[in-house]
């Protein structure tokens, strides 16, 4: 921790509103401390906090340039910024930045004696860290949810914090069978799974939303008693002829606000009747500004562009807007990371929040992952659904690479990183504010790394092997002749030498490697257009396999091979080893006769060979 005290000269530059605002930038947590008439800012590793390259020369959030001049530090305004700055610098030290910030930003907090701020990641004194995914199972876990739950995730494990899976079913009419266990399921399959969940319990469940009614209508009591919310009368019939009136207006659809100029004494009679009237929240005007942890400052003033929102149905279910704020108080969420779709909303929930007196939590919104070509990942896309996946064979560690390989937040774009690697190199301060294009031709190139990986381990390859045994008999089970290639030193050595080849284990039960399970029907008419030597060729194979003494390992069978076709009359060695490819796999294309002998063994090499000559 590193303290530097500012005199009181030049604490009279500093405007209380200018000062704390401009501290809150920067990844790490700052904090300012007024004694005497005195400055201390204290912050962890300057360098990381600002930014601040060896060269001493970069970027600084898109509106600072950091340059040196003179032996110290000096910050100046990017000139398509309209901010100005002092300079308060001793050489090797922090600085504290000042400026006039563009008009919008709004007033920051300030608490009398001390400021804190909270600038990318959870400093030694915030409390726990408390994160939730929370989906709505109208469908199967899709790629768009899994990297929602997994930057979730890693921000947990980074943090020591807790992951929570929380589903959000309270549109009843859009639920889809099954879509609930399968998101929970997919959660697991890929290695994150959560801490809490309607599966695994916790301390604040229940951890579905149908099951939580009791809050969110003590919470909409609540708002009702204080004014901040008015129960609407107002039918569906109405409702829809406004949504008409606006768009033949050209105008976007809004609720006019009637009835929260209903007098109590209309709403109790309206009660006594036995309406069954919906509850909405009073939007007022002067939304207050607040900074997101990756699109930065924001302020929407949603009074002014939407009509006042439902909060409750008639059937006692909440909208998304009331739950999810009652959900993250009683749930103890600390962080809400989700879709940038939700940032214009956020503005919402935080008058929800102030109207219930309640601490709102810390939000950051993450862009969008969009399809190659920019168009939107869609639920109607069978082939992004983490079941087709894991059916198609690619291991969950594919995808959580994928995913954050064309995001951000990580160091660099590199493929072949481990979920433990992920969560070490986040920092949720790197996050960029640009949609992530996902590429998923590069798909089953990542899948071939971390199938290597799998392979060079001794436990994981032993849980391959098992895995592919039962895939070669469910594909040639009924056409197995010999079932020692169902043997696990066979299947360990046709996956070690496929390695690097393979980029799934689907791959090693395709028609291309069917040689390996089961013998080729190979007629001699047919090897005898390669070659009309086709007996003498198949007499030396047989030959070099009894000679003793020869490793029968790549590289020597290479060199014998070449060897072998010397010994051919009029047979080049390019058309013998076509010979030799068709008489052991029936293909013409496939690895290496050398690899393809390897993998066989000696005993099978010699019984396909010997079928050569009795043919």
């Amino acid at each position: 921790m590193e303290t530097h005290q500012f005199s009181p000269p030049l604490l009279s530059l500093f405007p209380r509103r200018l000062m704390a605002a401009v501290l809150s930038f920067g990844p790490k947590v700052w904090e300012l401390t007024v004694r005497r008439r005195s400055v201390f800012l204290s912050h962890r590793n300057r360098a990381d906090s600002l930014g601040l390259g060896e060269k001493g020369l970069c970027p600084f959030k898109g509106r600072l340039r950091l340059l040196q001049k003179g032996g110290a530090d000096w910050l100046a305004p990017l000139p398509e910024v309209n901010l100005f700055s002092h300079v308060c610098i001793q050489s090797h030290m922090a600085v504290l930045l000042l400026g006039l910030l563009q008009l919008r930003l709004a007033r920051a907090p300030w608490r009398a004696g001390r400021w804190r701020g909270y600038c990318g990641g959870p400093g030694p004194q915030s409390p726990a860290v408390r994160v939730r995914f929370a989906p709505s199972p109208t469908g199967f876990m899709h790629l768009g949810g899994l990297r929602t739950a997994l930057y979730n995730y890693i921000f947990a494990k980074k943090y020591k914090g807790s992951f929570i899976l929380r589903l959000e079913d309270t549109d009843q009419t859009r639920l889809v069978p099954g879509a609930a266990e399968n998101i929970e399921d997919m959660l697991e399959w890929a290695g994150i799974p959560p801490d809490e969940s309607p599966r695994r319990g916790g301390p604040v469940g229940p951890y579905q939303q149908s099951q939580r009614l009791n809050l969110y209508a003590q919470a909409a009591e609540a708002l009702l008693r204080t004014g901040a919310a008015y129960y609407c009368f107002c039918t569906p019939q109405r409702l829809e002829l406004l949504k008409k009136e606006a768009f033949r207006n050209h105008q976007t659809p809004r609720y006019d606000n009637r009835c929260r100029l209903l007098s109590p004494e209309h709403v109790a009679r309206k009660l006594a009747e036995g309406a069954e009237p919906i509850v909405r929240f009073r939007l007022e005007e002067g939304a207050e500004t607040f900074q997101d942890l990756v699109y930065g400052w924001n302020r929407h003033e949603v009074a002014s562009v939407e009509g006042d929102p439902v909060i409750l149905k008639n059937d006692g279910f909440p909208t998304y807007h009331l739950a999810c704020v009652v959900d993250d108080h009683h749930m103890g969420i600390s962080h809400v990371l989700r879709g940038s779709e939700w940032l214009v909303s956020t503005a919402k929930h935080l008058l929800l929040y102030k109207a219930l007196g309640w601490e709102p939590p810390r939000f950051a919104h993450l862009p969008l992952l969009l399809n190659k070509d920019g168009s939107k990942l869609s639920k109607r896309q069978g082939d992004i659904f983490l079941e087709h996946f894991a059916s198609a064979g690619f291991l969950p560690q594919t995808l959580l690479d994928i995913i954050t390989n064309y995001g951000s937040g990580f160091a660099g774009n590199q493929m072949g990183r481990t979920l433990p690697e992920l969560i070490e190199q986040f920092d949720l301060s790197g996050i960029s504010t640009h949609s992530a294009l996902l590429d998923l031709e590069k798909l089953p190139e990542f899948n071939r790394l971390h199938l290597m990986r799998l392979l060079n381990d001794k436990a994981q390859r032993l849980q391959l092997v098992k895995k592919l045994r039962a895939m070669v008999e469910e594909v040639y089970g009924k056409h197995l002749e010999d079932r020692d290639v169902l043997s696990e030193d066979y299947i360990e050595r046709i996956l070690l030498l496929g390695q690097g080849r393979i980029s799934r284990l689907q791959d090693l039960v395709s028609p291309a490697y069917s040689y390996v399970w089961t013998r080729p029907a190979v007629a001699r008419a047919q090897l005898q257009t390669i070659s009309g030597e086709v007996d003498v060729i198949a007499k030396l194979v047989l030959e070099l396999l009894e000679t003793p003494g020869i490793p029968l390992t790549q590289e020597v069978l290479n060199q014998e091979l070449k060897r072998l076709s010397e010994k051919t009359e009029g047979v080049e060695y390019v058309r013998m080893m076509k010979l030799l490819r068709m008489a052991l796999s029936g293909q013409q294309r496939g690895p290496a006769v050398a690899e393809m002998m390897v993998s066989l063994g000696p005993k099978e090499v010699r019984e396909r060979m010997q079928r050569v000559l009795s043919s």
